[in-house]
């Protein structure tokens, strides 16, 4: 783990608990950077329509007019590959962006709502997947409203 992981997760769990909780989604922060510059931040439900918090960094990257190739997603929670809502995965929006070398995780995602397999996906996508450890219980710090229910 590097200096600049360190940073960029903590600024995703910082993203997570501006989160509004919910009972029915997690609370997961987001940053997407390029080359150690911070291009682009957010967090669950940042955005009318149940926007998750990949989905809303994602968003935040368009019209930027330099070459993002290469770029690295922090996300405090796996990257959903199926969502309830019928909306298009978290996963597959990061697989079709096309931009990302590498998706770094702070938690896997529990298996309350699905089983996840983004981690899985990424990885026959061709994208690095870190999992950072020693980072889970911050990552999931801002889902106890969730979490204390499953694990009474």
């Amino acid at each position: 783990m590097s200096n600049s992981d360190t940073y960029f997760m903590e600024i995703a769990c910082q993203q997570a608990m501006k989160a509004e909780p919910i009972e029915t989604g997690y609370s997961v922060g987001a940053v997407i950077a390029h080359e150690g510059d911070l291009l682009s931040t957010g967090y669950s439900r940042e955005f009318r329509g149940n926007t998750h918090a990949e989905e809303v960094a994602l968003r935040k990257l368009e019209g930027i007019q330099k070459d993002i190739s290469g770029c690295d997603l922090y996300t405090t929670m796996e990257p959903c590959s199926k969502r309830l809502s019928g909306k298009t995965s978290c996963t597959d929006l990061i697989i079709n962006h096309g931009h990302f070398k590498r998706v770094v995780i702070g938690a896997l995602e529990p298996d309350h709502f699905v089983q996840c397999q983004g981690v899985s996906l990424l990885r026959d996508a061709g994208i690095r997947v870190d999992i950072l450890e020693g980072w889970e219980a911050r990552c999931l710090a801002s889902n106890q409203h969730i979490l204390s229910r499953i694990n009474k």
